[in-house]
């Protein structure tokens, strides 16, 4: 169970860590400035466990993988939204964050409401009501449960 914080359509990756933090040396660093644009105090209220919650095209924008990576680092359990922008699906699925397509839930929510995320069922809950979402194939569900791809690739021996 975690809380959902809820952004709009059309999130860009510049939202989500603005350009000139992307010079400071980790993503420890980083990940204090997450959504400094729109929630400058999101590092402080987010938990681990906690979901981030989008409408289409999430992630839009520049190929950067600390975005991604910045949301991991805070704990978010899992960015739901109704799409996605390729490039910040495939990196998140590599860095080991679960990005899942709900059409329907992100209208259905707001930020701070509790809900509950099954990936190997592919349902979301919150509000009382359960959503059917994306599920993952086997083989990302794996990727993301090692912590992401190149982990998953050492842990195979490639």
């Amino acid at each position: 169970m975690g809380k959902v914080f809820k952004f709009h359509n059309d999130l860009d990756t510049d939202q989500i860590i603005a350009s000139q933090y992307l010079l400071l040396p980790d993503v420890e660093e980083m990940k204090v400035h997450a959504f400094e644009s729109l929630d400058p105090e999101f590092p402080q209220k987010v938990k681990p466990g906690d979901f981030v919650v989008g409408g289409e095209n999430f992630g839009c924008g520049s190929s950067r993988e600390q975005a991604p990576s910045v949301l991991k680092a805070l704990g978010v359990q899992a960015v739901v939204a109704k799409s996605f922008a390729r490039i910040f699906y495939r990196n998140a699925i590599n860095i080991g964050l679960p990005v899942i397509v709900c059409k329907d839930l992100p209208d259905a929510v707001k930020s701070g409401d509790d809900m509950e995320l099954s990936l190997t069922e592919g349902i979301a809950t919150a509000g009382g009501r359960d959503f059917s979402c994306t599920k993952l194939p086997e083989y990302m569900q794996k990727i993301l449960s090692q912590g992401g791809l190149i982990a998953s690739l050492n842990r195979e021996g490639a």
